[in-house]
């Protein structure tokens, strides 16, 4: 059985707020002609315009969602309708599904072992070759040690020029320069696999970005000399298109935001703040070959170098009960950005998971805010890792003992369905060490235990200016502490989720 999600919990699924109002609409019992529900799936037969009735199913263990009307948007209201009757317990439970629903889950099963053939696959495919490459690295050394050995004894003799030789490519030749020059998110995973090595097309992008860079610290170094007040947002956009066409993308971007942090109030502070970040990540790309491996695939992917999804999924699982603790939608030129957080329940570790979509097409709605899911991730490679994708979902997490069921005395501190939180003192040392490994970590999610909100804080740590007045938040509360989710960023905290006494999940 899945745990029944809250009236908010579903209307959060909603792609937008006319969905919201035209699911409220359907979630009436006499729009559906058939309803049911088998534990795990929803389904239904919705009238609608036509003679048949539109066909709907919710499978709740991921979710997924199935309708036969023609709309676009994802959920659709129809399958947002169904979900408001479920949490509004007016789904009754049936034994059998109907045989259209049978098919769509068998269709759901049969895809998913195939992609887990393959991403095993893949897996073994990357074990294979990081052997490989332990194996070549093991022989090369030994190759130079016996090539060592064979110019002593030879003084003068061909061992000892092929030594020579192989010194000077090494030292200042073409072949070097593509073997050592930094950390290329490519694969394997020392620093300089993803640089092309012998001077391929990775090494020419290197060359452009190199020459970009060196044109921003050029520029930053005179902004910072002239003084900040001359700062236009003209200035900005044709700075960024140059590092476009370096092949910096991932700078270019965070330059092209710069015209923001212009607008807001104590902007000079803040821009100056922003200068210094973005003049460190391009020092450090110019000195990447120093940084330790990690690190200098943070650098990489700052900078705007692609991690493949195949390499992701491949990379080494972490199996944990997740907690979805949030999600945040930002529009970014003509594409929409949907940020969810994570936490491990077990492991602690946080996770974002990203999605992007078209403007007005349908965003990932797989995860749902106040839930909690077993599954795999595999996090993108970092100092610092915090990006993941869900590689396998495996059962659903068996829901807490309902309120009936549980002992006469309940212990003390939160509901057991409510995530385990930190102090406000341990989350600053988690933040503090994670800026120590990442300093352009701009967002981290925390769980916040046994605090008490206020207008322009929790527990004492500021919110964000964004997210006074958290209504919701404090009439939760109602001056009592409580736990809460929360997103970290450099201007404060934004409000995620709470939970009420019962253990209900509250949406902020």
């Amino acid at each position: 059985m899945i745990e029944r999600w809250s009236r908010d919990q579903v209307l959060a699924l909603a792609p937008d707020a006319s969905s919201q109002k035209a699911a409220q609409g359907v979630a009436a019992a006499g729009k559906w002609s058939l309803r049911g529900t088998t534990g795990m799936v929803l389904y239904g037969e919705c009238k609608g315009s036509g003679a048949k009735p539109y066909l709907a199913a919710v499978d709740l263990t991921e979710p997924a969602y199935r309708c036969s009307c023609p709309s676009r948007k994802f959920p659709c209201k129809h399958a947002l309708g169904l979900l408001l009757l479920w949490s509004a317990e007016g789904v009754p439970a049936l034994e059998a599904a109907p045989q259209w629903v049978t098919e769509w889950l068998e269709g759901r099963a049969e895809r998913a072992a195939k992609s887990a053939a393959r991403l095993e696959a893949a897996r073994a495919n990357t074990a294979t070759e990081t052997a490989e490459t332990a194996e070549g690295a093991n022989g090369g050394a030994e190759g130079r040690r016996a090539a060592d050995g064979g110019g002593v004894e030879g003084a003068g003799g061909r061992g000892a020029v092929g030594a020579d030789s192989a010194d000077s490519a090494g030292s200042g030749g073409p072949a070097r320069a593509g073997a050592g020059s930094g950390g290329g998110v490519g694969k394997g995973s020392g620093p300089g696999r993803g640089d092309g090595i012998g001077g391929g097309a990775e090494s020419v992008r290197h060359g452009r970005v190199a020459a970009g860079l060196a044109e921003l610290e050029r520029w930053l170094a005179d902004q910072v000399r002239h003084g900040l007040a001359g700062a236009a947002e003209q200035d900005w956009d044709g700075l960024a298109k140059r590092l476009i066409d370096a092949q910096a993308p991932g700078v270019a971007g965070i330059v092209a935001r710069l015209s923001r942090v212009r607008a807001e109030e104590g902007w000079p502070g803040r821009l100056l703040e922003e200068y210094a970040l973005i003049n460190l990540l391009a020092i450090a790309y110019r000195r990447r070959a120093e940084l330790p491996g990690p690190l200098a695939q943070t650098v990489l992917t700052r900078v705007g170098f692609p991690v493949t999804r195949e390499e992701v999924l491949a990379g080494t699982p972490v199996r944990d009960h997740w907690d979805v603790l949030g999600r945040r939608d930002e529009a970014q030129d003509r594409l929409t950005a949907r940020r969810v957080w994570l936490r491990g329940r077990r492991t602690g570790k946080a996770a974002l998971i990203l999605s992007f979509a078209p403007q007005g097409q349908a965003l990932d709605a797989s995860l749902v805010t106040g839930t909690t899911i077993d599954a795999d991730l595999t996090y993108y490679p970092g100092a610092a890792p915090l990006r993941a994708l869900v590689a396998t979902r495996h059962g659903p997490v068996p829901p807490v003992p309902s309120p009936d069921t549980r002992p006469a005395t309940p212990p003390t501190g939160p509901p057991p369905d409510v995530p385990p939180g930190m102090s406000p003192a341990e989350a600053l040392d988690e933040v503090a060490r994670v800026l120590g490994e990442d300093p352009w970590t701009e967002t981290w999610p925390l769980v916040l235990e046994d605090v008490v909100p206020g207008r322009t804080s929790i527990g004492g740590l500021p919110l964000h200016p964004r997210a006074h007045d958290s209504w919701r938040l404090l009439a939760v509360s109602g001056g009592h502490p409580l736990t809460v989710a929360v997103e970290w960023t450099p201007r404060g905290l934004r409000p995620l989720l709470t939970w009420d006494d019962d253990g209900t999940a509250v949406i902020l």
